[in-house]
């Protein structure tokens, strides 16, 4: 797995590009072995020269997506600073399905609006296919009264031929509803969020015919308040096999039967810089990387930048498939950064002991409750507020726990509204997302396509630089850099490692979750 690859970008050519807009790799000190040290060592500075190398990437390719030049770019920096802080880095190579979209949603009348590919609306992935096609028609909107609506013929009574189906998700399969409203004589349909976030709808779709898309909650419920509405459904796209890649690098000291993993997703969506999703955890992981890179810890650290998450966590998935059983035992624990500087922020911590019930359960593996506490108490400790983030397998961290490894990270909020007792924590502005450029042209550096009102409300509370939080960004970077010292060193709450004094949690690899448990949950 030792090798280098040929990029299609050449190094001359982006090492000229880098050089040009940001200054060397800090070097570590050997003496960055103690959590004060190492985070007075990751400054919000040397955070910020890698997002302007990854802005720098996007200006000259147009973005940072899996599949496109720009992403083996950002490959290629990232690379290359980690073997200027004396690391052997490893890029594993996978193929994926590469799509560019044409897919549309919008409501034709009353009240027009076209819904954002991306951050409002997925068209479907379904492993039996993804029939094209474009429908438009009066909306149907199947009551919200219970979890199974629209999981049988007779929910579907009372619509017309022809028309479009909108559908709450929950109770049964994605693929169980888009069939039962074709059967019922749906000329498209809408499956919306019934909670916050973006997931793809996987499953069987045989015999499907119809195009359909998954709305998110807000943007259903928006198509609610609207019954009879005339909506297009627009299913369009080109697909080819392609290659993506994960960056690995490790520590050169550490016991290699008790890793600890960190990583964050390197790549953009298309069209887009990804400066906060996922620059922000990027970057902070590779400072925090290059600042420890001289450190000899107890424990082998493994850094991870993944490819191809915005596509469905494929890089992370396709890491842990590779690992064989003695491998996986080996990783004592995982952590995740994913969007860590969001503009109108809240510090959110996955939630390890479910205490929000988020997860089913079982589902999270014991161990990641005492990772949440590590986070928790640092925010305690610099007397910032936090608050659980959900933890249902929804990031690249997912395919760990499937296969029973405990994990946990940070989370700063991607489309979902801050509310009003969260602006009275953390400031900004309640009732605007927490990223208002999520999955969006704007989310970059220069500020560029932003709403300017907004923005400017944001800035009367917080320094920004783009769509950085800069506040965020600092603190979060050094929470970053605290867990992964703090697990270098002592794993025992975690994994009850011989040696160490532990809690009695089992070893990770225990867990009769599989990678299936967690696919299954995301077709639901």
């Amino acid at each position: 797995m030792h090798r280098r690859i040929h990029l299609a970008v050449s190094a001359a050519a982006t090492a000229a590009l880098i050089g040009a807009m940001t200054s060397p790799p800090a070097h570590a000190d050997p003496n960055n072995n103690t959590v004060r040290k190492l985070t007075q060592a990751v400054t919000v500075d040397g955070v910020v020269d890698h997002l302007e190398a990854f802005q720098a990437i996007a200006d000259e390719y147009g973005d940072r997506a899996a599949g496109r030049p720009g992403y083996k770019a950002s490959v290629d920096y990232v690379v290359e600073q980690l073997e200027a802080a004396g690391y052997d880095p490893t890029v594993q190579a996978f193929p994926f399905t590469y799509a560019e979209e044409f897919s549309e949603l919008a409501r034709i009348s009353p009240s027009p609006r076209v819904f954002v590919q991306g951050s409002e609306f997925l068209r479907n992935t379904f492993d039996s296919g993804t029939p094209e096609g474009t429908a438009t028609g009066t909306l149907f909107v199947i009551p919200a009264a219970d979890a199974t609506d629209g999981c049988e013929a007779g929910d579907f009574a009372g619509m017309a031929a022809g028309q479009i189906a909108l559908i709450q998700r929950g109770g049964c399969g994605f693929a169980v509803k888009a069939l039962a409203a074709q059967n019922a004589g749906a000329a498209g349909a809408i499956i919306y969020n019934n909670t916050a976030g973006m997931i793809n709808m996987i499953g069987d779709a045989t015999g499907l015919t119809i195009p359909v898309v998954f709305a998110s909650q807000v943007a259903g419920e928006n198509l609610v308040t609207t019954p009879g509405a005339t909506v297009r459904v627009k299913v369009d796209f080109t697909a080819e096999t392609r290659t993506a890649y994960n960056v690995l690098a490790e520590t050169r000291a550490g016991n290699d039967d008790n890793t600890v993993m960190a990583g964050a997703h390197l790549d953009s969506v298309q069209d887009g810089a990804g400066i906060n999703d996922n620059g922000s955890g990027s970057a902070a992981l590779l400072e925090t990387a290059i600042q420890m890179a001289k450190v000899k810890p107890t424990n082998t650290v493994r850094f991870a930048w993944w490819g191809a998450e915005e596509e469905g966590l494929l890089g992370s998935e396709y890491y842990v498939d590779q690992l064989t059983d003695a491998q996986a035992e080996d990783i004592a624990l995982y952590l995740n950064f994913d969007m860590v500087a969001s503009p109108n922020y809240m510090f959110g911590v996955y939630d390890g002991d479910n205490s929000g019930g988020t997860a089913a359960p079982g589902f999270i593996p014991e161990g990641s409750a005492q990772i949440e506490d590590v986070f928790e108490k640092f925010y305690a400790d610099r007397g910032e507020p936090s608050q659980d983030s959900e933890f249902s397998g929804r990031s690249d961290y997912g395919p760990f726990i499937a296969v029973g490894i405990p994990a946990g990270g940070l989370f700063t909020g991607a489309e979902v509204a801050k509310t009003a007792a969260e602006a009275t924590l953390y400031g900004g502005v309640a009732g605007a997302s927490y990223d208002p450029c999520y999955h969006q042209p704007c989310d970059n550096l220069t500020g560029a396509g932003q709403n300017i009102a907004l923005y400017d409300q944001l800035r009367a509370d917080y320094t920004l630089i783009g769509n950085i939080n800069v506040h965020a960004l600092d603190v979060n970077s050094d929470a970053i850099a605290t867990a992964v010292l703090t697990f270098a060193y002592d794993t025992s709450t975690v994994n009850d490692v011989p040696g160490h004094p532990g809690r009695g949690q089992v070893k990770p690899g225990s867990s009769e979750r599989t990678l299936a448990t967690i696919r299954d949950q995301r077709t639901r």
